[in-house]
């Protein structure tokens, strides 16, 4: 496979399936999500929707009005009385100003109620993301999150602030107008509405043909951005293999494929429009030749005649403009349903809405796994028949090689994930009947890689502490070290992390991570390979900061690094799931030739 390929693989993930036409926004989840977010503006709504009804009926009435002053006021004019043709001005002066203050009123009306509901839309979708538990997150990649909160809710916004008024002028204008004419001269209403059958066949090959077009965009204009994102994301890589030039000429190839699908789409749109316009000038002149012919044989009045020719202009031409917007439309109706499949995905660790009451005095950390099975596909059991008990205040290492369960117990223990079967508990109280507060203070977790946010050094250790005073945060980072580097930031605490803690140190990054876990002060504390990627005298730093922490709290280890098992007071040694040994780091080295003991002669070679 060519990168080139692998990377229309990620792409082809990224942009995911579109609706193949309006359909897509009739689908049941698509309905209840847009009338979920339409419920509270429901009196707003009714409001704008009034007003586009009312301006579209005033503008309906000019061209009437005209027929009707050419052949009742001018009539009048030439005998004297101009009081029809005052009256009929001053109709068509009030229709028209009342056009323009009812269209003002629906513009500005539905881009407010618009914002208000993007607005509620993007923070319920930012809040479900959240919610949703890890094994969605690792398989729905960050492009496609990104893609939610940005492309989606900018192709809405286009919709609302472009596409609406033209959408709704549309289809009141074709309604309005096509019943006016037939009440005004059935026969001729009939002429101007037979145009409809090569519109509706030109309609349907432009729906089918900007769809796949649309998509072709879609994928060339996805397959530009991963290149461009990939390329950056692996800078490093690419000025160590000298990859610029041929960088260049993918993204160059990828560029022309997304102009060649652009261009498309415009090639196609420049049939559909000048497609209207004919069909509507020919439509004018039948209308011209047949109604002309009437009014000579004194069959109608020519003041109707020239309403046919002001309404034709008012039929065809919102047709057109909505052609410009049918790309908009798409993707609004994409988004909506891509949104609406976010926000139906359930939680895989619901939490409840009001958790078990906790002692006065909070949890003591007494840990407990009871016959727990789990696995992270479907008949492919990483533990099984699981039994564990780690009393309040014990710390305990879990060692073994890599797939024996070690992490899988760290994430069920930090509700990560829900076992297949049995529970765990904390002081005997099950895990699942904890709510997010409760289960968030009585269990923290600190990884390898513990990510540090953009910000300043004492917003990173309040992190899991938004309350905590300045004096905790300080209290806290001195405990385990932070401040012998704090004052060498620049501003102290105060001092700008960077962009994922790009100014600290590995090292530095781990102790801001158990200053953070240490500042929470949480019943159970779990540390996963918290030191395996230091050097000599960080780990011993590390080493000393973790003897801090763990102190008086029940704690849970996973290192390779043998070093820090040794400040535990109890191993256990997994093998496919099961516990193999148990014992005290000196007891189980004491035996000599068990499963701790050769880990740990490997361990010491290692250092050689």
């Amino acid at each position: 496979m060519t990168v080139g390929e692998a990377w229309r693989g990620i792409a082809a993930e990224e942009v995911e399936e579109v609706p193949a036409d309006w359909t897509g926004l009739l689908r049941k989840r698509t309905r209840r999500l847009l009338g979920s977010v339409a419920a509270p503006y429901k009196r707003p709504l009714a409001a704008v929707a009034l007003a586009i009804v009312v301006s579209n009926l005033a503008g309906t009435a000019i061209p009437y009005l005209v027929g009707l002053g050419i052949d009742r006021g001018v009539a009048g004019v030439r005998h004297g009385d101009y009081g029809p043709v005052a009256a009929i001005t001053a109709a068509i002066l009030v229709c028209a100003v009342g056009q323009a203050a009812l269209y003002r009123v629906f513009v500005s009306g539905s881009g407010r109620v618009g914002q208000e509901i993007l607005l509620d839309l993007r923070e319920r979708v930012f809040a479900h993301f959240q919610r949703l538990s890890l094994a969605f997150h690792e398989h729905y990649t960050t492009g496609r999150m990104i893609a939610r909160l940005t492309s989606d809710f900018e192709s809405l916004n286009d919709m609302f602030t472009l596409g609406l008024d033209t959408l709704a002028n549309a289809v009141l204008s074709v309604l309005g107008v096509g019943a006016v004419l037939l009440v005004l001269d059935l026969p001729l209403g009939l002429v101007c509405l037979a145009g409809f059958i090569p519109l509706y066949f030109l309609t349907r090959w432009y729906q089918r043909k900007s769809t796949a077009a649309y998509r072709a965009t879609r994928n060339a204009m996805a397959l530009v951005i991963v290149q461009f994102t990939e390329s950056l994301r692996g800078i490093r890589a690419v000025h160590a293999f000298r990859r610029q030039a041929r960088n260049d000429e993918l993204f160059g190839q990828l560029s022309e494929g997304y102009r060649a699908a652009m261009s498309r789409s415009f090639q196609l749109l420049g049939i559909y429009w000048p497609g209207i316009l004919l069909v509507g000038n020919l439509s004018t002149a039948a209308v011209l030749l047949y109604g002309g012919w009437r009014v000579i044989d004194g069959q109608m009045e020519v003041g109707v005649l020239a309403s046919f020719v002001l309404y034709l202009r008012r039929f065809y031409e919102p047709l057109a403009e909505v052609s410009q917007f049918y790309d908009s439309f798409q993707a609004a109706a994409a988004g909506v349903e891509k949104l609406a499949g976010v926000l139906d995905e359930e939680p895989g660790v619901p939490m409840p809405l009001h958790g078990a009451r906790l002692p006065p005095g909070g949890l003591e950390g007494a840990v407990r796994f009871r016959n727990v099975r789990f696995s992270y596909r479907s008949g492919v059991d990483i533990i099984a028949g699981f039994e564990l008990e780690i009393p309040a205040g014990q710390t305990i290492a879990l060692v073994g090689a890599t797939g024996a369960g070690k992490s899988t117990l760290a994430r069920l223990l930090a509700r990560f994930y829900d076992p297949t079967e049995g529970e765990v508990t904390i002081d005997g109280i099950p895990l699942t009947a904890l709510d997010q507060h409760s289960l968030r203070s009585a269990v923290a977790m600190v990884t390898q890689e513990s990510f540090i946010f953009s910000g300043t050094l004492a917003d990173n250790i309040a992190f899991g502490s938004p309350d905590a005073t300045e004096a905790e945060v300080v209290a806290a980072a001195r405990a385990v070290g932070v401040d012998t580097f704090a004052h060498l930031l620049g501003d102290g605490y105060e001092s700008d992390v960077g962009k994922a803690g790009s100014r600290l140190s590995a090292g530095q990054r781990q102790l801001v991570a158990l200053a953070r876990a240490f500042l929470a002060n949480p019943a159970v504390l779990i540390l996963d390979e918290a030191s395996s990627s230091l050097d000599a005298p960080m780990e011993r730093l590390v080493q000393s900061a973790l003897k801090t922490v763990l102190a008086g709290r029940t704690s849970v280890i996973i290192a390779h690094r043998l070093s820090t098992v040794e400040i535990a007071d109890r191993v256990l040694v997994l093998e496919g799931g099961r516990i193999v040994e148990d014992g005290s780091p000196p007891a189980l080295l004491a035996r000599g030739s068990g499963h701790y003991a050769s880990l740990h002669a490997a361990w010491r070679e290692s250092l050689v």
